[in-house]
């Protein structure tokens, strides 16, 4: 399937509702779709549903109600995520949940190797991947030791080399500085996908995506996109406390 000139669109979630155990509605009727061409940007409060979103998406989450079809295939049970998770890309927004083997070249590999990949090959897509990133100084370097930045990278490195179709990415540049921010915006631009990227950056939403939607009240507000502005001022007395008036 060429998800990229297929008309039919890579995924639609319809109706989806889900809770935490004991706890509040967090998916509320949900309706959302991803297209060949898409590349979504997701902004809103901490808690509004953004994670679970994903999650619900590749099958780790379970809703209490609602239907999802996925690469034009309905989706419900365990199996059927299978494929999904092949061919769509999660960053997870904790780098340590990604990452688990004692070195970074291991990290990489294991994806690859994973889908039947030989040694050698799942080493030279790994090698590849690390190049593609600029982290191939970090092939033998042990990952519990790495920065936040650096895992954050790696973490990424480990869904590229599964090669997927599709990315999820969550909050992908919590932990880089400024230089590794632009390089990661450069390595999105270049690949060629559809993708949905939760951030609350606004400027690498502007340079990362095409469409800005935000979460409220449990469902995606796709009838129009957020605007993003800029508020500057000074203060003679900056130590004082202060409110800043909103206005209509």
């Amino acid at each position: 399937m060429d998800i990229l000139n297929n008309k039919q669109p890579i995924m639609e979630l319809k109706g989806i509702n889900f809770a935490y155990p004991g706890g509040r509605q967090v998916l509320n009727d949900l309706d959302f779709t991803l297209s060949g061409n898409d590349r979504i940007g997701l902004v809103a409060a901490n808690g509004s549903g953004k994670t679970t979103l994903f999650h619900v998406i590749m099958g780790l989450l379970k809703p209490s109600s609602g239907s999802i079809k996925i690469f034009g295939k309905p989706v419900c049970k365990e199996k059927d995520f299978r494929d999904v998770r092949r061919r769509i890309g999660l960053l997870f927004q904790d780098a340590d949940d990604q990452l688990f083997s004692p070195t970074v070249l291991e990290d990489v590999a294991f994806g690859p190797l994973n889908l039947g990949k030989s040694s050698f090959e799942a080493l030279e897509i790994s090698r590849k991947t690390l190049a593609f990133l600029g982290m191939s100084e970090f092939e033998d370097r042990i990952t519990f030791k790495l920065s936040g930045g650096e895992k954050r990278m790696i973490s990424l490195a480990t869904v590229l080399a599964m090669e997927p179709e599709v990315l999820l990415l969550d909050e992908p540049t919590t932990g880089l500085d400024n230089s590794t921010r632009e390089t990661l915006a450069r390595v999105l631009d270049t690949l060629d996908m559809p993708l949905i990227l939760i951030s609350h950056n606004p400027d690498f939403l502007a340079v990362a995506t095409d469409k800005i939607y935000s979460m409220e009240n449990g469902r995606i507000l796709t009838d129009e996109q957020v605007h993003f502005h800029y508020h500057y001022h000074a203060h003679s007395r900056g130590a004082i406390p202060h409110k800043h008036k909103e206005q209509q």
